[in-house]
């Protein structure tokens, strides 16, 4: 599953890409500074595993793991090339979600490609050109499907039909994901790989001196993102890009004590990529042992044998049982051998649809 970092440019995407990373990448101060889309491959954070890896007293520590896009800047016109936007546009239509970072903090440093700070502005000029690139893509297929339609064909009836409710849906400058698709419909719309039918996070972006002062510009620049996602029924996370870019280069001992004097759980990064990792309706499942400590990622939703699939496909075509405890009771009870005294360890078959923080043992035979 892929999340593209998307925004207008010199808004802090790579700054944030960096962080979330650990990566080093360019983040200069001029527009276009990343031209082809920057990947990594980063943690999902799980303080549930570091409790697990005690418990069992574990060789090694794997947690779920979400790959991540940084996709350059789009301005005004992308979806007329402006920019570079069409090939732009061309990788945002590859990710799975979409986090669009937002700027909310003054640099006169920095420079802002409209030439001043307006974050709903800058929201509503990225939201109209992934509009106006789906309207043309939409209307492309609605006129080349409304050609082909001949008399019986309910399938290609069905898709021109959809086609024509999303066209003016995309007309009325509304995303395809504000449109209350059936569960068939859905499926279709997949298929059409639409920008705006991605969901999305927004992540506002302040600035240090923005941290902890309820008073800030950049914190009231900041609720006017989270009120318009809160209007749209998205999430917004507000970070520090540039403090957690410079926080990603300390030890955990040395974070775990930062945390310690701001008095916090998380970082406004781990909560970023939890809230990515749950809108593509994701979960992880867990197992336990001596050798290892793992968290495998599933859709919220798969049963069992499925899930076993996810370990090794014998685990899925042999499948047997699921011998499951949560997290919680098997903490509580302080072993799997406690647990399983106090008959918490239930055995699950096909049908049981595994749930977050399972602890799973599979039984197996091929």
């Amino acid at each position: 599953m892929k999340v593209g970092i998307v925004g207008l440019p010199n808004v802090g995407k790579s700054t944030l890409f960096n962080a979330i990373t650990k990566n080093h990448i360019p983040s200069e101060n001029y527009p276009f500074c990343t031209i082809e889309p920057n990947v990594a491959i980063v943690n999902v954070p799980d303080s549930r595993l570091d409790v697990l890896g005690n418990l069992y007293s574990t060789q090694k520590i794997t947690p779920a793991t979400l790959e991540v896009v940084d996709i350059a800047g789009l301005v005004k016109g992308a979806s007329k090339g402006e920019g570079l936007g069409n090939k732009f546009l061309s990788h945002i239509r590859e990710v799975d979600a979409i986090i669009h970072v937002v700027r909310c903090f003054e640099n006169s440093k920095i420079i802002h490609v409209e030439g001043k700070i307006d974050p709903l502005q800058d929201i509503k000029d990225i939201n109209l050109e992934l509009i106006l690139a789906d309207l043309e893509m939409v209307t492309k297929r609605y006129d080349k499907s409304l050609k082909s339609l001949r008399g019986g064909d309910k399938k290609l009836a069905a898709e021109v039909e959809l086609l024509g409710k999303l066209k003016e849906v995309l007309e009325n400058e509304k995303p395809v994901r504000s449109y209350n698709a059936t569960k068939e419909e859905k499926e279709l719309i997949n298929s059409f790989f639409l920008i705006t039918s991605k969901p999305i996070i927004y992540c506002a972006n302040i600035s240090e001196s923005g941290l902890g002062n309820p008073d800030s510009i950049d914190l009231n620049l900041a609720k006017q993102v989270a009120d318009f996602a809160q209007s749209e029924g998205n999430e917004c996370i507000t970070i520090c890009a540039r403090m957690e870019e410079e926080l990603s280069d300390m030890s955990e001992e040395e974070l775990e004590l930062f945390k310690d004097d701001l008095g916090i759980d998380s970082f406004g990064l781990d909560k970023l990529i939890l809230a990515g990792y749950k809108i593509l309706g994701l979960i992880s499942y867990l197992t336990a042992g001596e050798k290892e400590v793992r968290a495998w990622t599933i859709v919220n939703g798969t049963k069992a044998p499925q899930a076993a699939g996810k370990i090794h496909s014998d685990f899925e075509r042999g499948f047997i049982k699921a011998e499951v405890i949560s997290y919680e009771e098997l903490i509580s009870c302080g072993s799997i051998a406690a647990a399983k005294e106090k008959g918490l360890v239930r055995i699950e078959g096909k049908e049981y649809i595994v749930k977050d923080g399972d602890v799973v043992l599979f039984r197996f035979n091929v």
